[in-house]
């Protein structure tokens, strides 16, 4: 039996069955929750799956790169296709090729096919992530869809931040080859929900005709290779780096091009004119922001308790619940807030707050651990939290129904792309800095002073058992100003962080004023 479409009602109070409409809602929200977390789940066990597939360190990191890269395609195009086919039917689509790849790239037998299969998979399964976003503001009546928008900044909030953890049990209790396997219960589930009771719409076939496969090709080129450029550009030197600058031309030559071949072509398969609305430009200039937050943290703080405290992956995720449990607390309030605040002020709180907790980490020192950092990550938590939700009725709210689906694709795109370039900034930001302080720690500890050679003669006494009790001790000390110097350039990056909250907090305010629950445009049919 396939349910109805969700159809607007005239009156204040429409008329929805809300049975179907929640269990189809829930069926997507499982399967965007998968899709972000299958990003999140690889990244600690890279290790693992180079010893199992023979790999290099450089062939590794391509499991990550090559999901990436061609998702960024799919995200923008979705809303195209959802236009098109329905987004019942590219839903189905999407999770079914995301399916059917885990099982392959779990298969796999070489790292070859791996980065074969790991593409297709982040292509088809791309899809999976903006139509959430675009069902909640068109299926869902007006005082509804802040609840929605909370579940789904739990969703995009939860998944990197229990990833890892997630990731590093499977690989320890089972193999690496189950963290592609276990995405199959669960994607059954989806197929079943989403296929009984996910018809919110229709497509329109008459788009099909003069389709822009012009506009595709240089949407392509341009954003893989962009999304390449700020993966690899930190592990290359940049522009040290022949291929980086040569895919940074190219970058800059198709970006300009795809924007005119869209605004001029009758039937584009990405709808710019969405920029004109300012609320949306703003909202998506948040988007951004809170990718480059959200990522940016996930990223720095697990580095820094691996590489300079040396926790494992457990230690790691028993640290970084605080922040998925800050998030959770904090969803429900949130949602009471929106309606009954001007977004721009909930926006602004929030981002001050990642602000607040991003600066006191930027005072980190070697001994920092589990609750040091609580008080961060419980800033941070609250923070992201607020300024999504607030960004989501903001970006959304004056727009006209038939531009929701295409914006929602490029609100998931401008979060993408902002999570990229915060970890490249981040990255670059890491290296350089280290670097630095290194030079510092070293010109200003110099290896003639008195308390330098007291020290050395103490290690080499401690080491005198090793073939050269010099050497050793040299090596120590080396480790000892590398480990403060990596320290202190984690301190920077957590301070980078905290002023981008702060500029944005500030950038709010250029939003026009927003009614609490007005959030978002009526309800579309088609």
């Amino acid at each position: 039996m396939t349910a109805a479409p969700i159809t607007a009602a005239p009156a204040d109070e429409p008329k929805v069955n809300w049975t179907v409409l929640l269990l189809g809602f829930a069926g997507m929200v499982i399967g965007q929750f998968m899709a972000i977390l299958d990003i999140q789940i690889v990244a600690s066990s890279l290790p693992q799956i180079q010893a199992g597939v023979g790999a290099s360190a450089d062939e590794i990191s391509w499991i990550q790169t090559a999901y990436l890269i061609p998702e960024v395609v799919m995200i923008p195009l979705s809303g195209y296709l959802s236009r098109l086919w329905g987004t019942q039917k590219v839903f189905l689509a999407s999770c079914t090729g995301f399916l059917l790849m885990s099982v392959a790239v779990g298969l796999s037998q070489s790292v070859e096919q791996m980065i074969f299969f790991r593409a297709i998979q982040g292509f088809v399964g791309g899809a999976m992530i903006p139509t959430v976003f675009a069902v909640a503001f068109t299926a869902f009546p007006p005082k509804q869809r802040i609840t929605a928008s909370v579940i789904m900044g739990l969703i995009v909030t939860l998944a990197p931040t229990v990833g890892p953890t997630l990731g590093g049990h499977l690989t320890e209790q089972l193999s690496w080859r189950w963290l592609f396997f276990i995405n199959v219960p669960p994607g059954l589930l989806v197929l079943f929900l989403v296929g009984r009771y996910a018809n919110f719409d229709r497509g329109d076939p008459s788009l099909s005709k003069g389709f822009d496969w012009t506009g595709l090709a240089l949407m392509a080129v341009f954003l893989m290779s962009l999304q390449f450029v700020l993966e690899e550009g930190a592990k290359n030197d940049w522009f040290a780096d022949d291929h980086i600058l040569l895919l940074t031309v190219v970058v800059l030559l198709t970006g300009p091009a795809f924007v005119w071949r869209v605004l001029t072509y009758y039937n584009p398969i990405v709808e710019l004119r969405a920029f004109r609305n300012r609320n949306f430009l703003v909202g998506v200039v948040m988007t951004f922001t809170v990718g480059f937050a959200l990522f940016g943290g996930t990223f720095l703080l697990p580095l820094f308790l691996g590489r300079v405290r040396e926790y494992s992956a457990a230690e790691v995720g028993t640290t970084m619940v605080v922040s998925g449990l800050a998030m959770f607390a904090t969803g429900p309030f949130a949602g009471r807030l929106a309606r009954a605040v001007d977004p721009r002020v909930l926006m602004f709180g929030g981002f001050m707050l990642c602000a607040w907790g991003m600066w006191d980490a930027h005072m980190v020192t070697t001994e920092w651990g589990f609750w040091e950092f609580a008080g961060v990550q419980a800033l941070r938590g609250v923070g992201v939290m607020l300024a999504m939700i607030a960004s989501q009725q903001v970006t959304m709210s004056t727009l006209p129904p038939h531009m929701v689906k295409n914006a929602s694709g490029l609100v998931n795109l401008f979060r993408n792309v902002g999570g990229a370039v915060g970890l490249a900034t981040l990255n670059t930001s890491l290296t350089s800095n280290t670097a630095l302080h290194m030079s510092e720690l070293t010109q200003s500890i110099p290896i003639t002073s008195n308390a330098m050679q007291t020290m050395l003669a103490g290690m080499q006494e401690r080491f005198a058992s090793s073939a050269d009790p010099a050497g050793a001790a040299m090596q120590a000390i080396n480790g000892m100003l590398m480990r403060q110097a990596t320290t202190l350039a984690f301190g920077d990056a957590f301070a980078m962080l905290a002023i981008g909250c702060a500029l944005a907090a500030f950038v709010t305010l250029l939003a026009k004023p927003v009614k609490p629950q007005a959030g978002a445009p009526p309800v579309d049919a088609h």
